[in-house]
Order: C-alpha cells, then structure tokens, then sequence
C-alpha cells in the first residue's frame, strides 16, 4: 500500500511515520507533501492508495486539496489537532478522522479500515474489467488482471512484449524491462489476449507482434523482440509467422 503524507509541519509528518512503520509492516512506500500545491502534484504523479491530510496547511486546508484534485475518490484518513473539522470531514467520505497528537491504535484501527476499503476498490475494478473484456470482442480488450502470489496487476496488454511458459506458470515480460509471474497457464492468457496481436511461436511462447523487430528466419530462426529479447520460433509455427508477415505486404 503507497501512502502519502500531507502536512506542512515536518515535525508532524516525521512522527506520522514513525507511527505507521511501527503499527502496519504492509505499506510499501510512504510520501511527503508540505502544501496544496506539492500535495496536488504528488496525487497526480504518484496516485497514492492511501492520503493521510492535515486539514490545517500553510496554502489553503485540506478540503482545498480534494476540490481541486483532477483524481477523485482518494482514500483519506484527516489528521488534526483541531477537532472542530470533524463532521465536515467525515462528511467529504473520509475513511477516518485522527486528532493529535495521534494515538497508535487509534492509527491502527484507521489503517486497517483503510485496507478494507482498499481491497474492496480492487474487487470492484478488477470486476468491471472482467464484465468489459466478457462483453467485448478480443481484439477490444486494452487491460488484462493478472494475479501474484502477493498482489493483482492490471496489465496494459499494449505492454506486454512476449508471455512464457515455464512448468504451469506464465511469466509476462513488459516493457521497460518490467516483469510479473502468474500462476495460470499460458493457454489461459492466450484464450484472453487478442489473436490479430499475439501468436503462439513455440509451445513456451506467446509474442505481441507489435513488439517485434525482425525475423531471422535462416540461421537462429528466433523472432528479435524490442528490448533485446530474442524467441525461438518452432518449425511449426514458422509457416503462421511467415503467413502472418506476407499479410503485411
């Protein structure tokens, strides 16, 4: 889970960390912002799963920040030393509302209400998703879920490069030399992905012809994929390969 931290106190925002390394081991990356302005670019930039929010900031308060965040529905836990602020934060759908100086199971509570609405978001994305690519054709179908042992992925299948099979798992290797593991087979994800974009050129391989830069057909006979990947092409399948480049004629 990525957290950031609004608050123009730098104090405040050192022992808000402290407090949370200590009461969750499940937070991946924690965040600063000081103001409206650093706060706004650091949602754009970084799409937290979790705001912690200072209501009281030197350039405007926190409900500043969610009026004019381009990104909606953030999960926000406000922090205050001012509990006046109360209902009217509860009331912009706040997971919770701390006043300071915090208290850590107070914190533990609100960090774990925070997971909860977190991993039903996930749900209801990675549902919708899945009613979308059922209603629309193979070749529509711009994401793909793939799941992890420790997380889910919402795939661009633009960026994936070529899929490989290795003893019942598939191994999705992205561009920007990005790679994630999958415990489905690779005749799962073929059913899935679009036929006019990806082919079967091996029994272990599954390649985006996108992503493809040249066939050396003569001497390797292996398909020379951006980012210097290289994919044996078997006998078999040569003959859909070449087909395939003929139609590009």
């Amino acid at each position: 889970m990525n957290v950031l931290i609004i608050d123009d106190e730098e104090l405040a925002r050192a022992t808000l960390i402290t407090l949370i390394t200590v009461c969750s081991s499940e937070i991946s990356s924690i965040r600063e912002a000081d103001s409206v302005k650093t706060a706004l670019a650091a949602i754009q930039s970084q799409k937290p799963d979790l705001i912690f929010l200072d209501i009281s900031l030197n350039d405007g308060n926190g409900f500043d920040i969610l009026r004019q965040s381009t990104i909606k529905n953030l999960n926000i836990i406000f922090v205050t030393a001012h509990n006046e602020y109360g209902v009217k934060a509860l009331k912009a759908s706040a997971i919770d509302y701390l006043i300071k100086p915090i208290n850590s199971s107070e914190l533990t509570t609100a960090i774990l209400k925070a997971k909860e609405k977190i991993a039903t978001q996930r749900i209801h994305k990675n549902f919708e998703l899945l009613l979308s690519n059922l209603d629309s054709p193979k070749t529509e179908i711009s994401k793909i879920v793939v799941k992890t042992m420790s997380d889910i992925h919402l795939i661009q299948v633009e960026d994936i490069i070529y899929c490989e099979s290795d003893k019942g798992y598939t191994t999705f290797y992205l561009v920007n030399q990005r790679k994630v593991v999958s415990s489905k087979s690779l005749g799962e994800y073929e059913d899935i992905l679009p036929e006019n974009h990806f082919m079967r050129t091996h029994h272990s391989f599954l390649v985006n012809l996108n992503h493809v830069i040249r066939y050396e057909k003569r001497d390797k006979n292996v398909l020379v994929m951006v980012e210097n990947h290289a994919i044996a092409v078997s006998v078999r399948r040569r003959e859909a390969l070449i087909h395939y480049f003929d139609q590009l004629k």
